[in-house]
């Protein structure tokens, strides 16, 4: 595996390729790779020749008061995951090589609608700053598709509305949920749980999959989506949501069905976790 931190260096590899007329595909991270970014390699060499994987903590969607800072950085680590697991190309820039104007100033790419509500409520400007960086790696690498992990499920539908959109040549795959032996969803702020709250964190994947129960037996999803808000705050979450939406648009609605996903957002002590659970005719 090869590492770039340099825009030149990166697309005269890239142009060797579709010399040869492969097909290449990216998986944009942030670093602090597990297994669930591991099988978004897996699903990318799945589906062309080529793999692309990015590491580079956006500072544009970090709120004022997130963890940008301290957000674990482990580069060579991920060097050598990525490598045993078949990725051809890692690219790492820096903030000023993606930014070079700095951010002040920055075009930004605002995807309306599924950018609203939800995690976007709870917090401003996030997918503004998802969106223009993705677009920007777009525009850079050049995929022909780019694998996105589902637990990121708003981001995931932002992503996919904005190729739409913009009309690019694109295939977007989705790639399911890794998950911990009790059902927590793998992800690289897991780290920030001790002992305690992690023993406590997979009990809001049970919530999901207890609120999914009780939609398939055709309860008020009123009711069920009241209870299972209370059931995390007995449990020690502070919940900022649990939603039945549209898996689309991400509008809510009322009806367990296909289509359907069941999203939620929780806080256990200074960690916020996220999960979803679709519909599985």
């Amino acid at each position: 595996m090869q590492t770039f931190d340099d825009i030149t260096a990166l697309q005269g590899i890239l142009a060797d390729w579709r010399r040869e007329d492969s097909r290449i595909a990216l998986v944009p991270t942030m670093g602090n790779l597990h297994e669930g970014h591991l099988g978004l390699v897996d699903a990318a060499r799945q589906h062309a020749g080529r793999v692309v994987a990015t590491i580079f903590v956006n500072p544009l969607q970090f709120g004022p008061d997130e963890d940008l800072d301290r957000y674990p950085r482990t580069l060579a680590e991920d060097q050598r995951l990525l490598a045993e697991r078949g990725c051809d190309v890692l690219f790492a820039p820096s903030v000023e090589t993606l930014y070079p104007q700095g951010q002040s100033a920055l075009t930004r790419v605002s995807v309306p609608q599924v950018s609203q509500g939800l995690c976007g409520a709870h917090r401003p400007g996030h997918f503004d700053g998802v969106a223009t960086v993705v677009s920007l790696l777009f525009n850079l690498i050049r995929p022909d598709v780019a694998c996105f992990g589902e637990k990121d499920f708003q981001q995931l539908a932002v992503i996919r509305k904005l190729v739409r959109d913009q009309h690019m040549p694109i295939d977007i795959i989705g790639v399911p949920i890794v998950r911990g032996r009790d059902g927590l969803a793998l992800s690289s702020r897991n780290r920030y749980l001790d002992d305690e709250a992690r023993a406590q964190a997979g009990r809001l994947h049970q919530c999901l999959v207890e609120s999914a129960r009780r939609l398939e037996q055709s309860e008020s999803h009123e009711q069920v989506l009241t209870q299972g808000m209370e059931q995390l705050k007995a449990a020690g979450f502070r919940p900022d949501y649990l939603c039945l939406c549209d898996a689309t648009t991400l509008r809510p609605i009322s009806t367990w069905q296909p289509g359907a996903v069941l999203l939620v957002a929780a806080w256990l002590g200074n960690t916020r976790l996220i999960d979803n659970l679709s519909f599985r005719s």
